[in-house]
């Protein structure tokens, strides 16, 4: 068991790295916007190049994001029966929705995106626009992160219930919490 909390560690770890590292994108994203708005609305100047560089921001940040969010309980989820559930009944959920809904679905994203994206690396595609961004393979390549990233998190989240069904820990935490824990104030 005690490997398996430390593959836990390694996959949080991880995926905490790469969450703090793209949510740096969204305040990139809104410089940009705010500059492709002043350029083009006081300067009369337009840049597709700064305008698709805002869509690779967007898509990277929810792609790469992804597996963090998870991590972090950010997913938006059914709470009407998960919510007042008994710990026991949130780690049986938390297993079965992993083992047959989210490692199936990041497998199948992998498996039907490879020639996809390997096509678009054979021709290293870049935009269709003359003075666009000829980085166009390496967007598409984030779907295979996001499915490595999300489907470790996943690991992570059913080796938390695993850990906890099995008495191996006393409390059942599903996301990891990156801020200390705050008492009530009752």
């Amino acid at each position: 068991m005690a490997r398996l909390q430390r593959l836990v560690a390694l996959i949080d770890t991880i995926n905490t790295a790469v969450g703090r590292a793209v949510m740096w994108l969204a305040v990139a994203m809104a410089v940009f916007q705010l500059g492709n708005v002043i350029l083009r609305y006081v300067f009369s100047i337009g840049s597709i190049a700064m305008q698709q560089s805002i869509w690779y921001m967007h898509g990277l940040l929810f792609m790469l994001g992804a597996g963090f969010a998870l991590m972090v309980d950010g997913h938006v989820r059914v709470d009407v029966f998960y919510r007042p559930a008994s710990a026991r009944t949130k780690a049986w959920i938390d297993l079965f929705g992993t083992i047959f809904f989210l490692l199936p679905l990041c497998v199948l994203t992998f498996v039907l995106s490879y020639s996809y994206v390997l096509n678009s690396w054979r021709v290293l595609e870049g935009s269709t626009e003359m003075s666009g961004l000829p980085f166009i393979y390496l967007l598409k390549t984030a779907i295979w992160a996001f499915s490595l990233l999300l489907g470790l998190q996943g690991i992570a989240l059913g080796a938390r219930a695993v850990l906890f069904l099995s008495g191996a820990v006393e409390v059942y935490r599903p996301a990891r919490d990156l801020a200390p824990v705050e008492k009530s104030i009752a």
